[in-house]
């Protein structure tokens, strides 16, 4: 235990025990890196492929349903 530290992993469970005290847990999301030039790339070809017209009815679904364009205040 140097400069009166614990070793890492040691911190890392006793933050995760505080954290789910709180009722929270741990979540770790793997994504595909935007920096890549091969993952930008296959972006692209996917985008090139959509239909605008059926992105656009699948958009007016999504605001149809969603709670942010409700007209009521909360």
């Amino acid at each position: 235990m140097e400069d009166g530290l614990a070793p890492p992993a040691d911190r890392m469970k006793k933050m995760r025990a505080r954290r789910r005290a709180l009722g929270l847990r741990e979540l770790r999301l793997v994504v595909p890196d935007a920096r890549s030039k091969i993952v930008r790339r296959r972006i692209a070809k996917q985008v090139a492929r959509l239909e605008p017209s059926r992105e656009r009815e699948a958009l007016a679904w999504i605001e149809a349903v969603s709670e942010f364009d409700a007209d009521e205040t909360r």
